[in-house]
């Protein structure tokens, strides 16, 4: 073991790499994979839908566990197992014939997702670097924002180029042979289990917390967060699928989604070299507002325009730029408004119904689907959501200053 705190780019950089890969051929390929699964096991839209919600309840519900067995200093045996299962859940996934098999291998590369994604690496990163660990997150969240630009093309080539099944399995060779030795070699020498106050270790909802869970701040702002949380996981699976269904060319039907990436990217930048110039809590009201206004342009699209093309850029701008700046607001957005030396507590106490809201959206967005109507509702109903989370935000903000000045 090494106490060693000190900031080392190199391995950021390194599991920065394995979050593309991670994020791009596991998160964002499914909504490759809806057209020729529905086909060939001939599943309608909600039953492959389902495998998806599957895989998300699956990670929210191992997201706790896996947090205790980092904070054990297990991070190394999680995250590479967690490559491994990757690598096995898309290999079986390329021999899948039946429905149960499908929802199979969904729930295991859910499980694989809660020990390689964001949540887990934000975690050992802040073992590893407790006076840098902002700077290793924002650093891996603009690589990792980088995945649907560089594997939605790359998978859509795969699979125009070898079928779905062969294209699974280059897939899992990226986790075998890239991702499970980079987490092998990178993560030796975690640091030492950190030592806790007497009785933290316990800690539940004391007294002090449940009084600031029934406050209408951490209300307003776990509202603000599982409201936007699902609009932001139910669109990207039904992406592909509803571009194509507007009519839009292949080209732009892989470009579209692929972009949302670049400009989630250019949102975090903007925030990170500018951030210092807006006035915070502006900032925190104003950038939520862009994914109901890109989920309207979405909706007015076929109204507005015989070539939805351009729209269709305005539309990634407002929805990519916003849910790339949207993750650092609902990071910070208990300690702004609710309570910060509260904040882990608070997050892990939002986790189910978070992992619930994730696991759902998708579903649901599916199952207002209509050969008539195709998206518009779910769509709509989207929009709704995402305007209702932006106020929640707002009337937090206005009950902060509220109690701050009294």
């Amino acid at each position: 073991m090494t106490d060693d705190s000190t900031y080392r780019p190199g391995l950021v950089g390194w599991l920065s790499l394995a979050q593309l890969i991670n994020w791009g051929s596991i998160f964002y390929t499914f909504a490759l994979l809806m057209g020729p699964v529905e086909s060939e096991l001939g599943l309608s839209r909600v039953e492959v839908s389902l495998a998806f919600s599957i895989a998300i309840l699956a990670e929210g519900l191992l997201a706790y566990p896996v947090g205790r067995w980092i904070e054990r200093g297990l991070e190394r045996r999680v995250m590479t197992g967690g490559s491994l299962l990757a690598a096995a859940c898309l290999a079986l996934h390329s021999l899948v014939n039946s429905q149960l098999g499908f929802y199979a291998v969904w729930a295991g590369l859910g499980a694989a997702m809660a020990m390689v994604l964001y949540t887990p690496v934000f975690a050992v990163v802040t073992r590893r670097f407790p006076a840098d660990y902002r700077r290793a997150i924002i650093t891996m969240t603009f690589l990792g924002g980088l995945a649907s630009t560089v594997f939605i093309p790359l998978s859509a080539a795969l699979i125009a180029q070898l079928s779905w099944r062969p294209a699974l399995l280059c897939l899992a060779a990226l986790h075998l042979l890239v991702c499970a030795p980079l987490h092998a070699l990178a993560l030796r020498n975690a640091p030492a289990k950190a030592l806790r106050a007497a009785g933290e270790a316990t800690a539940g909802l004391t007294p002090n917390l449940r009084s600031t869970m029934r406050g209408k701040p951490f209300l307003l702002v776990a509202a603000f967060m599982v409201l936007m949380t699902a609009v932001s996981t139910a669109l990207p699976a039904h992406m592909i699928s509803l571009l194509r269904e507007r009519g839009l060319s292949e080209a732009w039907v892989i470009a579209v989604p692929a972009s949302l990436g670049a400009f989630q990217v250019l949102g975090r930048l903007f925030l990170f070299f500018f951030e210092r110039h807006f006035d915070l809590h502006l900032a925190n009201r104003l950038i939520p507002a862009l994914i109901p206004l890109g989920l309207l342009v979405l909706l007015g699209a076929p109204l507005l325009a015989p070539d939805q093309s351009w729209l269709m850029l305005l539309f990634v701008l407002l929805f990519g730029v916003g849910n790339g700046m949207l993750t650092i607001v609902k990071g910070t957005a208990f300690a702004q408004y609710v309570n910060r030396d509260q904040v882990a507590r608070l997050n892990g106490a939002l986790g189910l119904p978070l992992a619930l809201a994730r696991a759902a959206a998708p579903l649901l967005l599916a199952g207002l689907w209509t050969q008539q109507a195709g998206y518009s509702y779910g769509l709509w109903l989207l929009f709704f959501a995402a305007s209702l989370g932006v106020a929640a935000l707002h009337r937090a903000a206005e009950k902060t200053a509220e109690h701050r000045g009294g």
